[in-house]
C-alpha cells in the first residue's frame, strides 16, 4: 500500500489556533474578512481538547459574500495534455488554474488544453480520494 504525505490543507488542524488561521486564510482567499474571528477563550482548557472557534459578528455585505462563497459548486475540468482531472480554481495571466480533486498543489493550464471533465471520472476520483483518506486514518 502506498502512503502519501498529507499537506497542511488536507489534514485536520491540530490546534484551535491553526484552525482559526486556516479559516482566516480561506476566507481571505475569497475576499471575506471576519475581524472578530478567534479561538473562544472560555472553551480552551488543558482538560478539554475541543476548543470552539468564535466566528464573531459581521455586516450584511460580508454575510452575503460568505453565503455566495459557501454555495458555489466546484467546476471540474481535464487537462488534455496529461489527462489529469482538476477543480477549476480560477484564471490568472491567461492560464487556467487547476487543483487536484480533493486538494493538493495547483497547476497552470493553457485554456486551449482545458476540456470538460466527464462526471463519472470526477465521481471516481472523489471516491478514490475518500477511500485513500479513510485508509490513512483520516475520516
Amino acid at each position: 500500500m502506498e502512503m502519501t504525505e498529507k499537506t497542511t490543507g488536507e489534514r485536520p488542524a491540530r490546534t484551535a489556533e491553526e484552525a482559526v488561521e486556516r479559516l482566516r486564510a480561506a476566507l481571505c482567499g475569497v475576499g471575506i474578512v471576519l475581524p472578530s474571528l478567534r479561538v473562544d477563550p472560555l472553551s480552551v482548557s488543558d482538560e478539554d481538547p475541543y476548543a470552539l472557534v468564535d466566528l464573531g459578528r459581521c455586516n450584511l455585505g460580508v454575510a452575503s459574500r460568505l453565503a455566495v462563497a459557501l454555495s458555489r459548486r466546484p467546476e471540474y475540468a481535464v487537462d488534455t495534455r496529461s489527462g489529469r482531472l482538476g477543480e477549476v480554481m480560477g484564471q490568472v495571466g491567461g492560464r487556467v488554474q487547476l487543483r487536484p480533486i480533493g486538494g493538493g498543489r495547483e497547476w497552470d493550464c493553457p485554456p486551449e488544453s482545458v476540456g470538460p471533465a466527464p462526471p463519472d471520472e470526477v465521481l471516481r476520483e472523489r471516491v478514490r480520494r475518500l477511500n485513500r483518506d479513510s485508509v490513512g486514518g483520516v475520516t
